[in-house]
């Protein structure tokens, strides 16, 4: 209902940002959480790169996924609560626990706020990462029936700590939710346009294949999602009915492999994507870098593995449709390239 009070947080995040410009776009007001107050001016730099006038209708708390301090007054007299806010790094940590502890904590935090507030509902973004890794090799796409095997090969602290985080959210609810409704996204990476030079991880790759930071492609696949068709979802689920107690995949399409992305670039970019991988790296070679190198590390059990995902219950519940991989990739390059993070020529 236009004028409703939604507590977006990690406002200043590529998902956050977006979230807050759809619920503008439908008529509510937006409150946000930021680590830090001096981060308000960047996150409405971003939105009105993004189209909209933010003025009053969006204000800023100063709140920490690790502190109590803030979400009292975050939550204070919201309808609704998307939880966005979660620490996705580009290179895994030593300590794990500097993702599973925040990840966890920071939505029982979130949720604990939320039910004391007696907010209606809180939609929590998750992941695929909760949902298809640890697993062997399977013809089938998955779907939301799946859970993340976290004692299965190639489960990464980023990917434990999404899985652990979207347990506890429904452990709460079952326990001690009172009156609070919990819906979950689960989106595959997350493309399309960029609205500030402090880019996701995900986006942080792309420029990694445009500026010639991969020489050579990996056998790994991914899927991919449009940021835009990511937050219609969240705002779709956190008013339907359908979506009380549910959790939806978010994917745009058929997962793609890397070099699928890198001639995908090419095709489309032209000159800007001189420098994207045109060959497939050795697997062996790939495990030999796994050896000195984090992120590689992190990519070897996952060689060779193609899976994909279904978007199909989010499309017959809530009526949702995405765009296509390919439109999120160029979305993604073109923004990269107006903010001059990649050079065009």
């Amino acid at each position: 209902m236009s004028g409703e009070l939604v507590l977006v947080t990690g406002g200043a995040g590529f998902l956050g940002t977006h979230c807050i410009l759809r619920l503008l776009a439908d008529g509510y007001r937006v409150r946000t959480t930021v680590r830090a107050p001096s981060r308000e001016q960047q996150v409405r730099e971003m939105l009105r790169r993004g189209g909209a006038e933010p003025g009053e209708r969006v204000e800023f708390v100063a709140a920490d996924l690790m502190s109590e301090a803030g979400w009292a007054d975050a939550v204070a007299g919201c309808t609704y609560v998307l939880h966005v806010a979660s620490p996705f790094p580009v290179t895994q940590p030593r300590d794990e626990n500097e993702l599973i502890r925040p990840a966890r904590e920071g939505t029982l935090r979130v949720l604990k706020a939320a039910r004391d507030a007696v907010v209606k509902r809180l939609v929590l973004t998750s992941s695929f990462a909760a949902i298809g890794y640890g697993h062997p090799e399977r013809d089938t796409p998955f779907d939301e029936t799946s859970w993340t095997n976290l004692d299965g090969p190639g489960v990464t602290p980023y990917v434990k700590s999404k899985t652990l985080a979207e347990r506890a959210a429904w452990d709460f609810i079952e326990r001690e939710g009172g009156g609070l409704e919990l819906s979950v996204i689960n989106p595959v990476g997350i493309l399309g346009p960029a609205l500030g030079k402090d880019l996701s991880s995900s986006v942080e790759l792309l420029r990694n294949l445009l500026v010639g930071a991969v020489p050579a492609a990996p056998r790994t696949w991914y899927g991919v999602v449009d940021v835009r068709d990511v937050a219609d979802l969240h705002v779709r689920a956190m008013t339907s009915p359908a979506a009380k107690g549910e959790r939806f995949i978010a994917t745009g399409g058929d997962f793609l492999s890397v070099i699928d992305m890198a001639r995908m670039l090419r095709a489309e970019m032209g000159n800007a994507a001189r420098r994207t991988p045109t060959r497939v790296m050795p697997d062996w070679l790939v495990r030999v870098l796994g050896l000195f190198m984090p992120a590689a590390r992190a990519t070897v059990p996952e060689l060779g593995k193609k899976k994909d995902a279904t978007s199909e219950k989010a499309q017959r519940l809530l009526g949702w449709t995405a765009r296509t991989p390919r439109e999120a990739i160029v979305a993604s390059a073109n923004s990269l390239i107006e903010l001059g993070v990649v050079n065009a020529d």
